[in-house]
């Protein structure tokens, strides 16, 4: 058998399929911030990227660090290689940034408390990026904007409230307003500044206003939403205002309120306030919402307004139920505000106007078609990085970027980033796998392991711990581009879902039932064990492990099952106790005789991480393992599937000093997981070899929670 290493990726078969004649959007870039620090600085220090902006060529972006109170600056000349070009200091926390030829605007909170609230919008050059000039705002800013002749701009002054006093009651003073200031020839004219009041309007805390967002369209109108006020507010272009309304409240059906572990969407939610967080104008009539919640709000979608408050269309729970079809639904977000939209972008691109909704909970952009207003149609959703805050479109350029504010490094996850996209032609490459078209909403996530079953392309994943309350197997048709979660098996003991299980492994029975792998933790009373249950998920079986493997345990146990004839395989993924380091165990369970067995497994040399299994799967005289570290990104060295012959799958008893086996490199993943134009991530946790000899990756999101959602799953091709 050729050796697959040598195999070509197979992950295009696992893309979406829009109209042919439609635009697609491909991620094709990612850049982590720490990137931008300088030779010497410590890399580990938390970095983000929030707001982001582009120069007026396209060439350049700019995105605001407030942990690191700088801002980023980077080349995307060559989209497909952004290149550092350094972070400035800015002597505060940086909101927004704006760029107006060779000037960039931005807005910088000096406040010292929020009682008294301070702010300047700072100018620096392009390309020397020396601080030129200030301006002094009076307060608080958060939101930039620039009209689009360069010619003013607006600046939201929040001055926000204390969040911890009086449980965030509105109202807590100084009341917000917005700021328009002349531009001439690059130039802030501080002295020609005109502040318009905001106060006395909304319903909600009149008269404590937080303006939060601004966009300008082309006659120089200003649109500001107020979040916490639950209101939106035109100003005209001769700076006073023209209207303002409600921004009304949304009941939605068929959703998730209870952080309970458990994907259940039967909920109803009455009269959420939308709270809208960025507004964009659609066009000289309407403006668009990110309606993310702050104060009591969210109404988890977007909707689009017409300028005398009408509501032309409003998402209601649509927006959330594609996230959850595709993976990303947070669940531990479902008392708050779900998916939580935060920014939001009109752009057209080929001649069709779109709105991309970004989802900071979900980590993930809604493309949406909205030729026509009143009926907006989703044509794709994009994969982002952790908690997308901010969104720019250059459609001169065929690019949309996103800035992802999350940074995990502390933790050993991923970092802040920036993500480029690319509009083009042909199939879309996100998601690789989803639950659209099922006859019934089926949320998912978090799979940790993979089986086949008896027909082409039939596969069977596994989820675990994450949804606790709502362990299941979900049934995979491979067939389908993208591939297609076709039915979701809750987990059962005595009619109800099994608690206490952390499923890592799966394996069908041969009788129409599954062999289920937990990995333990004792500390939590999961225990190490096995379970056999029957077509409909209820457990018939419970095997737990004989003395002498709990008597060296660690948390790291059982990551995979195979069956081989009458007995079990499972793959320990890292070593316990009475290993050898850099060897693991695989262990046995003679069904018919009821005897444990195990061999050795010799680990890949590791690096700054920690090295173990993720997988075991039989097929003909081969028992195929994934090995990986626990690292992300740059740092990842090894997602490998290796091979071992049967042959040496010839378990000794228990307490024996342990046979080696032999192992084969079959594949290294990292090229499949770097062909994405994302990090690498480090969860590749599930294998399986389908009836007609395709082999199958799937990787873990960890349920949406400290990860960016995305669950990558593709073909690494014919595997006899």
């Amino acid at each position: 058998m050729p050796k697959l290493a040598l195999l070509t990726s197979a992950i295009a078969l696992a893309t979406a399929m829009p109209a042919l004649s439609e635009t697609v959007f491909t991620r094709i870039a990612s850049f982590a911030t720490p990137d931008n620090m300088a030779e010497g600085e410590d890399r580990a220090r938390p970095t983000s990227a929030e707001i982001i902006s582009a120069s007026e060529d396209g060439n350049t972006v700019v995105y605001s660090d407030s942990p690191l109170g700088v801002l980023g600056f980077v080349d995307i000349t060559d989209p497909t290689a952004p290149r550092p070009l350094g972070n400035v200091a800015m002597d505060g926390e940086p909101t927004t940034a704006v760029i107006i030829g060779q000037r960039v605007f931005v807005g910088v909170d000096t406040s010292e408390s929020f009682t008294d609230p301070s702010g300047q919008l700072r100018v620096l050059d392009l390309e020397s990026h020396e601080v030129l000039s200030s301006c002094d705002l009076g307060g608080q800013p958060d939101a930039v904007a620039k009209a689009l002749d360069g010619s003013f701009l607006a600046v939201a002054i929040e001055n926000q409230r204390d969040e911890d006093l009086n449980d965030g009651a509105l109202p807590q003073m100084p009341a917000g307003y917005v700021v328009k200031l002349p531009v001439t020839e690059g130039e802030l004219d501080c002295d020609g500044q005109s502040r318009i009041e905001m106060t006395g309007m909304a319903e909600i805390g009149a008269e404590d206003p937080e303006p939060e967002y601004v966009d300008i369209n082309e006659a120089g109108e200003i649109v500001v939403t107020l979040q916490e006020n639950n209101h939106i507010v035109v100003i005209g272009a001769d700076g006073t205002v023209a209207s303002h309304f409600s921004a009304g409240t949304v009941s939605l059906e068929d959703v998730d309120a209870l952080d309970d572990g458990a994907l259940s969407f039967t909920d109803t939610l009455a009269d959420l306030t939308r709270e809208p967080d960025a507004v964009k104008w659609l066009d000289a009539d309407h403006v668009v919402t990110a309606n993310e919640g702050d104060y009591e709000g969210g109404s988890r979608g977007w909707t689009i307004f017409h300028r005398d408050g009408t509501v032309v269309y409003d998402s209601g729970n649509s927006f959330e139920h594609a996230v959850i079809e595709a993976g990303h639904y947070p669940d531990r977000r479902s008392d708050a505000k779900g998916v939580e939209p935060e920014s939001i972008e009109v752009a057209t691109f080929d001649g069709t106007p779109y709105v991309f909704v970004v989802s900071e909970r979900g980590s993930i952009i809604g493309v949406y078609d909205v030729t026509d207003p009143a009926a907006p149609r989703l044509s794709q959703l994009l994969p982002s990085g952790i908690s997308p805050e901010g969104i720019v479109a250059l459609p001169e350029r065929n690019l949309l970027i996103t800035a992802n504010e999350a940074d995990l490094g502390e933790d050993g996850g991923a970092r802040a980033h920036v993500m480029l996209f690319q509009a083009g032609e042909g199939p879309a490459t996100y998601p690789m796998l989803t639950s659209a078209g099922a006859e019934e909403l089926i949320g998912w996530g978090a799979l940790s392991g993979l089986a086949a079953g008896e027909a082409p392309g039939q596969l069977f994943a596994i989820s675990d711990s994450v949804y606790g309350a709502q362990p299941a197997i979900y049934a995979i048709d491979a067939t389908q581009t993208p591939a297609r979660i076709t039915a979701k098996t809750v987990i059962t003991r005595n009619g109800d879902p099994a608690q206490k299980l952390d499923l890592e492994g799966i394996t069908p029975d041969g009788e129409g039932g599954f062999w289920l792998a937990s990995e333990g933790r004792s500390d939590r009373l999961i225990p190490h064990a096995l379970y056999h249950v029957d077509a409909d998920g209820e457990i018939q079986t419970e095997i737990a492990l004989p003395a002498e493997l709990p008597a060296h345990e660690t948390r790291f146990g059982f990551e995979g099952i195979a069956l081989q004839g009458d007995r079990l395989w499972m793959a320990v993924q890292r070593e316990w106790g009475d290993d050898p380091e850099g060897q693991v165990k695989l262990v046995s369970y003679d069904l018919e005789a009821e005897e444990w067995g195990a061999v050795a497994y010799p680990l890949e040399a590791k690096g700054e991480g920690w090295m173990g299994l993720s997988e075991i799967t039989i097929d003909g005289d081969w028992a195929y393992v994934i090995e990986r570290d626990n690292l992300i990104g740059a740092a990842a060295v090894v997602k490998k599937l290796f091979r071992v012959p049967l042959a040496d799958l010839a378990p000794v008893a228990l307490g024996e000093t342990l046979p080696v086996v032999t192992k084969e490199e079959v594949r290294d993943l990292i090229p499949d997981l770097q062909a994405t134009g994302g990090y690498v991530v480090d969860k590749v946790e599930g294998f399986a070899i389908d009836a007609e000899g395709q082999g199958w990756v799937v990787t873990d999101n960890d349920g949406v929670d400290d990860s960016s959602g995305e669950t990558l799953f593709w073909s690494v091709g014919a595997m006899r």
